[in-house]
């Protein structure tokens, strides 16, 4: 006869894969039930990490599912492995309702000393548990940064510091990150590490300026083993804070001490961030990651599915696959889709339910694909019309009469497609959104004061969208 703690747990997680899909994960098989104590439920993870999850992602819907299952007006107490359960007794609430397990409160800017074991992060950048190594897919478009991870995972502070990864928008380069820090945390507990984005760094830099606590803000980022921190591209026009963060490097980099940044493009393409950052994020290793390829977004579709216990068939993985190219978040997105329809619909996964779910997407990829004009070909345009050769439209060169082009064909490229601004830098070498937007921004103002140029960015669009081309310079 099965335990009832367990048949509770077991009916609980029934019915939040039902009711609640996109939440679920393989490990919530892993969770061990404590039993009742005083209108709670208490459920132990196999991680700390896993209860934060659980916390951050699907306290509400764990607790209204346990209320469906009993009956009665019970709260669900999420343990870690560490957390003591049989001595600790939750309050009640006035009116005799138990107190609901609070989600968790941002780290505090200053580490203690007795603290030294803590993984800190800002509440806006929780640390992932399915962010492991282990859930990487590797692929030609990212081995080169996951071996340089990998390589920093194992040795902090000696492969390559700082590690400076980069690439568009949800291409993995937080899931590298976030791997870093679970692999070192797992193989050396005591590591101090501050895992931030640039903007918690930026708010919490002004907060302690206006707030008259630098001691203890430079303390929280100067006195750690790792500093990790993501999309550290938006220091951009932020003098004071890149001023403050060029000490902070400088002092963790004096010191030994691990420094990892992710960014949109690489140290040199960043706009109006200063010389002496640029040089200090090309000190150790500047490693790119780019598009997923075919194959390889069947392997993250798959391994994304597994997680979430979908069973997904490979006729259906292919489908997506072939049309949704862009980046990972997408193909999340789609797998979270077709819970919900399959969710709605009680019907399996199939193909017949991946076009109903996703012929929005489908249908869009189509358009973009048959009927807008490619970046491939307004950059065939640009170039005949310039007369320049199309690897220094895509180089790095920044001579006026290589970047005036470029712009053209950037400004082109988001006024005459579907594309984002993300997926036209890549088309482009590989440059960042930011730059793109900057293209955009001084083209239109360029055209309103030269008339000259008007007429040939208008030239070069009635080209564009003729389809007269020739071959590639």
């Amino acid at each position: 006869m099965p335990d009832p703690d367990t048949k509770v747990l077991e009916d609980v997680l029934a019915l939040i894969r039902k009711e609640h899909p996109t939440v679920t994960r393989r490990w919530f098989d892993e969770l061990e039930p404590l039993g009742f104590a005083e209108g709670t439920f208490g459920v132990r993870t196999a991680t700390d990490l896993h209860r934060d999850y659980l916390r951050r992602s699907c306290l509400d819907q764990l607790n209204d599912a346990i209320r469906s299952v009993t009956g009665q007006l019970i709260a669900v107490r999420l343990l870690g492995p560490g957390d003591p359960w049989s001595h600790e007794k939750p309050k009640a609430r006035i009116g005799g309702a138990p107190t609901v397990e609070p989600k968790p409160s941002p780290m505090p800017i200053v580490h203690a000393a007795s603290e030294r074991s803590r993984l800190s992060s800002d509440e806006n950048l929780p640390i992932n548990p399915d962010y492991g190594f282990d859930q990487f897919v590797i692929g030609p478009n990212n081995r080169f940064a996951h071996a340089a991870a990998l390589a920093v995972a194992d040795a902090p502070g000696h492969s390559y510091n700082p590690l400076f990864i980069h690439g568009g928008v949800g291409l993995g380069k937080t899931h590298l990150l976030q791997a870093i820090c679970l692999k070192i945390k797992q193989n050396h507990p005591d590591y101090l590490i501050h895992y931030v984005s640039c903007d918690g760094f930026m708010t919490q830099f002004m907060s302690a300026v206006q707030m008259g606590r630098m001691a203890e803000f430079r303390h929280a980022y100067r006195d750690v083993d790792m500093l990790v921190v993501d999309d550290i591209h938006f220091l951009t026009h932020r003098e004071r804070t890149q001023e403050e963060f060029f000490h902070t490097f400088n002092a963790l980099y004096q010191a030994n001490k691990q420094i990892i940044l992710s960014s949109d493009a690489p140290p040199d393409e960043i706009p109006n961030l200063e010389e002496r950052l640029v040089s200090r994020f090309t000190w150790g290793l500047v490693a790119r990651v780019e598009k997923p390829g075919f194959e390889t977004r069947m392997e993250i579709l798959k391994r994304k599915a597994d997680e979430r216990k979908v069973d997904m068939p490979d006729p259906v993985a292919r489908e997506i696959a072939m049309h949704l190219d862009t980046n990972i978040r997408d193909l999340e997105g789609a797998i979270s889709k077709l819970q919900l329809v399959s969710s709605v619909e009680g019907k399996p996964i199939d193909l017949d339910l991946a076009r109903l779910a996703l012929g929005e997407e489908f249908a869009s990829a189509v358009t973009i694909a048959g009927t807008d004009p490619t970046i491939d070909q307004i950059i065939t345009a640009v170039t005949e019309f310039y007369q320049v050769k199309r690897t220094e439209v895509l180089g790095k060169r920044k001579h006026k009469s290589i970047t005036l082009p470029r712009q053209i064909g950037m400004y082109l490229a988001r006024q005459n497609t579907r594309h984002s601004l993300e997926e036209i830098g890549a088309h482009f070498g590989g440059r960042d959104h930011t730059t793109v937007m900057h293209a955009v921004r001084t083209i239109k103002k360029k055209c309103r004061d030269d008339n000259d140029l008007h007429a040939s960015v208008n030239s070069l669009e009635v080209k564009i969208k003729s389809g007269r081309f020739t071959t590639p310079i």
